[in-house]
C-alpha cells in the first residue's frame, strides 16, 4: 500500500510517498512561501520522481494540526479534492503526534512544540514505551512558562517552536536532549507512515468530517467575539 502524505501545519512541510519498504519519495521545504504556491508542484514532483500517478496511490494522509491556520486549510482542501476526485481513502494525522513519531525509541520524553504566535506554543508530551508512542500530555496551547512547569525530567524538544523559544527552555530547564537541526522539523513521511498504519487497520475518515484541529480560535473569530 503506497500512501501520499501531506504536511502543511508549519513552515517546514511538503509531500511524501510511503510504502511497505519505507519512503518512496519525499519533498520537504522550509521557506517563507505559501502552501498555495508550493503544495501542488510538490505533489507533482514526488509522483514524477517516483514514476507514479495518482491512480496508483492507494490512500491519502494529511496533517490536521494544530498549526498554521492557513497552511492547514490549504493542506486539507488539497487532500479533500484529491479524495473526492479519485475515491481514495483518506485519514487525518495529528501534527504533534507526527512530530514525536519521527524520533522512534527515544529514551527521553518527547515534547512537540509549534510556534502558536502571541507568545504561546502548541504542545504535547509523549513517551516511547517499546515501539509504542504514548501520550503523556494532550495537545494544548500554553505560554512557555506554563509548559516548563509541566516538565519534570530531561526531555527532548522537537518542532519549530524550538527556533523561537529554545534559549528560554535551555535556561529554564537546564538539562535537555536537543536533536540536530535536520531532525527538529515536521516530516511529510511521518504523516504518510502514520496514515498508512491507520489505513492498514481498516480505519479511514469521512472527507466531510476532516477539519483542522486549531485548539485556539483564529484572530478573526476572537475579534468577532469581542464585537459580539
Amino acid at each position: 500500500m503506497i500512501i501520499l502524505g501531506i504536511e502543511s501545519a508549519s513552515t517546514q512541510g511538503g509531500v511524501a510517498l510511503v510504502g511497505a519498504g519505507g519512503v518512496v519519495a519525499e519533498y520537504v521545504l522550509n521557506v517563507e512561501a505559501t502552501y498555495a504556491e508550493r503544495l501542488m508542484p510538490a505533489i507533482d514532483r514526488v509522483l514524477y520522481d517516483a514514476r507514479m500517478t495518482i491512480p496508483e496511490v492507494e490512500g491519502l494522509a494529511v496533517s490536521i494540526g494544530p498549526g498554521s491556520f492557513t497552511g492547514l486549510r490549504i493542506g486539507l482542501s488539497t487532500v479533500k479534492g484529491l479524495a473526492l476526485a479519485t475515491g481514495k481513502p483518506v485519514v487525518g494525522v495529528p501534527t504533534l503526534h507526527a512530530l514525536a513519531w519521527s524520533l522512534p525509541y527515544c529514551r527521553y520524553p518527547v515534547c512537540s512544540i509549534l510556534d502558536a504566535r502571541k507568545q504561546e506554543v502548541y504542545c504535547a508530551l509523549f513517551e516511547y514505551q517499546g515501539s509504542n508512542l504514548v501520550c503523556l500530555m494532550e495537545e494544548t496551547v500554553l505560554n512557555p512558562e506554563a509548559l516548563v512547569k509541566r516538565i519534570d525530567r530531561p526531555t527532548l524538544f522537537v518542532g519549530d517552536g524550538w527556533r523561537v523559544y529554545g534559549p528560554f527552555f535551555q535556561e529554564a530547564l537546564g538539562r535537555l536532549a536537543i536533536p540536530p537541526p535536520a531532525c527538529r522539523g515536521a516530516s511529510p513521511a511521518a504523516v504518510a507512515a502514520l496514515g498508512r498504519l491507520r489505513l492498514l487497520q481498516g480505519e479511514k475518515d469521512a472527507v466531510e468530517n476532516l477539519v483542522p484541529r486549531y485548539i485556539r480560535l483564529s484572530e478573526a473569530e476572537l475579534k468577532r467575539r469581542k464585537r459580539e
